[in-house]
């Protein structure tokens, strides 16, 4: 077996692949008071997949955790609180069902937003194992403190991400 001598490998300009044990998980600490669900959701899924590191592999686990408080009082833009319609299905003929965000916020607040984190993150194994790392609180108060999450602050990111109320 011989070796091509045109074909030189420099081990500096190969790429790295980083290894489950190097990959260190960060926490971070959003407010979604007056947040937009949509713009708030794509902050949160490239974090969660983390395409906000340079390490980023789109077959491993990367991402951060994020913790969102204040979730009672997330908006939508325009009419979509009363005109959006979630679908899912049961699973027997004629069992397709239709909610609305205004009807999810009365059962569950944080629905909306992590049906819009959920869609925007890979199907199968991966997107729910990263969707794991989504926490969602109402209110100010949050178990996490002790990880000491760092605070993104969305109206700093784009004016457009806060409703202008």
């Amino acid at each position: 077996m011989t070796i091509l001598p045109f074909i030189s490998i420099n081990p500096a300009t190969m790429t790295k692949f980083v290894k489950n044990s190097e990959i260190q998980s960060n926490w971070y600490e959003i407010d979604a008071k007056n947040a937009v669900v949509g713009r708030l959701a794509t902050i949160i899924s490239k974090i969660i997949r983390g395409k906000n590191k340079n390490t980023y592999t789109p077959h491993m686990d990367h991402g951060d955790f994020v913790v969102v408080k204040n979730i009672e009082h997330i908006k939508f833009t325009g009419k979509k609180f009363q005109n959006k319609k979630y679908y899912r299905h049961t699973g027997y003929p004629g069992g397709i069902k239709e909610t609305t965000p205004e009807k999810l916020y009365e059962k569950k607040p944080g629905e909306a937003l992590k049906l819009a984190v959920k869609r925007m993150l890979p199907g199968g194994v991966l997107g729910r194992k990263q969707l794991t790392k989504l926490k969602i609180y109402s209110g100010s108060d949050h178990p996490h403190s002790s990880q000491n999450p760092k605070l993104i602050d969305l109206s700093k990111l784009n004016s457009k991400n806060i409703a202008r109320i």
